[in-house]
């Protein structure tokens, strides 16, 4: 479980930074480049990522559960995860209607994800990592949306086109993971 912790402690921090110390963040930036600073905080990213991984597959064998999970809550998770893959392609399609509503979709994305995972799986091990990312995604969202508000910026909404771009890539992506990568990856057939 010390795996798992660390590299969410890791993972999360380095993805807070901008949260809660933007000026040192700023800083470092400047000093470094944003180029060294980028290759810095992915390379910080990747450790944190691989101690998830790695920690997470440990813990799961024989973490206590805390509560029951029903079978119905598998395909629940799996629903909810289509809307969280379409928020997070929101995310990289400019223009889209969803970015321009929403602001940060990723992170809205990552809620939704958390959340459908925390209801489908009630062991330790899944309640940290998941719990985890929701409380974290909880957090930037709305501290990145008070800050846009703050600072008066908006995002714009280019046309449909760009909406059904995403809508398409988002089913599409999530139709493959679905039904050939959480099995291979993950290990556990959501249908």
């Amino acid at each position: 479980m010390s795996f798992l912790i660390l590299g969410l402690a890791i993972f999360l921090g380095v993805h807070s930074l901008r949260l809660f110390a933007a000026d040192w963040r700023d800083a470092q930036c400047a000093r470094l480049g944003e180029a060294r600073w980028k290759g810095v905080y992915s390379l910080i990213s990747l450790v944190g990522l691989g101690l998830i991984i790695w920690g997470y597959g440990m813990a799961r064998v024989d973490a206590p559960v805390l509560w029951p999970s029903p079978s119905w809550t598998r395909h629940l998770a799996a629903l909810l995860t289509l809307p969280a893959f379409i928020l997070i392609v929101a995310a990289y399609v400019p223009g889209n209607r969803i970015k321009a509503a929403l602001g940060h979709p990723m992170v809205a994305g990552v809620k939704l994800w958390a959340l459908a995972h925390l209801l489908a799986n009630g062991n330790l091990a899944d309640a940290l990592l998941f719990g985890s990312f929701l409380a974290w995604a909880v957090a930037s969202f709305a501290i990145s949306r008070r800050r846009d508000r703050l600072a008066g910026k908006t995002y714009a909404a280019l046309g449909w086109p760009r909406d059904v771009a995403v809508a398409a890539i988002g089913i599409s992506s999530w139709a493959a993971f679905a039904m050939l990568g959480h099995t291979w990856l993950i290990g556990v057939r959501p249908f």
